[in-house]
């Protein structure tokens, strides 16, 4: 069993009967999104919305019950993965191109428990570079302004054409190197016109649970739970 496998399967035994649950998207989340339609199978009611297509189509294929965003007021729990994440559970997510649904569901769910392998596990966050989603009117202007936080700015592309995600938007992956304060450069983002959504998960995660090389499983409690 390979460590994403591993860490995804022990995030699933935290779902209950009667839940309404947020599937993640991501090479991660596939895993627990396959176990909980293993699980669907041998019995266990649940309802659930996913982050993105990919998400979807693998939960209709393995028969887990979705519903509209509509239908519920409020989630159980979201399990999804992270591309990087700090000793205090502060996250970088959107290396899928999910970001915002995914920060859309998580912030709409009761409890988030993050998925991830040891290599994502960082002191500081930045090495990977943060997905920043903008609209694509005017997107010179945005790139030209992420750059002045301290980044270099560079639009995902999709083979020859620039990716869009799910919401018709781009995605500007920004490289830090290494983010002195998450919080600070949260907020500095939301301040820039064309910015819709970014990777930092801050405050958000309320458990991770980390697969490791050696078979062995590591959980974190977030700030929340402190």
């Amino acid at each position: 069993m390979n460590v994403k496998q591993l860490a995804a399967e022990k995030a699933v035994e935290y779902v209950e009967d009667g839940m309404k649950i947020g599937l993640g998207t991501g090479s991660t989340a596939y895993w627990a999104i396959r176990k909980l339609g293993e699980r669907v199978q041998q019995g266990l009611k649940i309802t659930a919305v996913a982050t993105s297509r990919a998400s979807e189509e693998q939960a209709r294929e393995l028969g887990i019950p979705l519903v509209a965003f509509g239908d519920v007021d409020h989630l159980d729990l979201t399990i999804d993965g992270a591309d990087e994440l700090d000793g205090r559970l502060q996250l970088i997510k959107g290396g899928g191109g999910a970001l915002l649904r995914e920060k859309i569901v998580a912030m709409g769910s009761t409890r988030m428990i993050v998925v991830a392998d040891e290599s994502k596990a960082v002191e500081t966050l930045g090495k990977f570079p943060l997905p920043v989603e903008i609209v694509p009117f005017a997107w010179e202007w945005t790139v030209a302004e992420l750059a002045k936080q301290g980044c270099k700015p560079e639009l995902r592309r999709s083979g020859d054409e620039l990716y869009k995600t799910d919401n018709g938007n781009y995605i500007a992956d920004c490289r830090f190197e290494a983010i002195a304060s998450a919080r600070e450069l949260a907020m500095s983002l939301h301040g820039i016109p064309g910015v819709v959504e970014h990777g930092l998960f801050i405050g958000i995660a309320d458990l991770a649970i980390i697969g490791k090389k050696d078979g062995s499983i590591e959980i974190v409690e977030g700030e929340s739970n402190l």
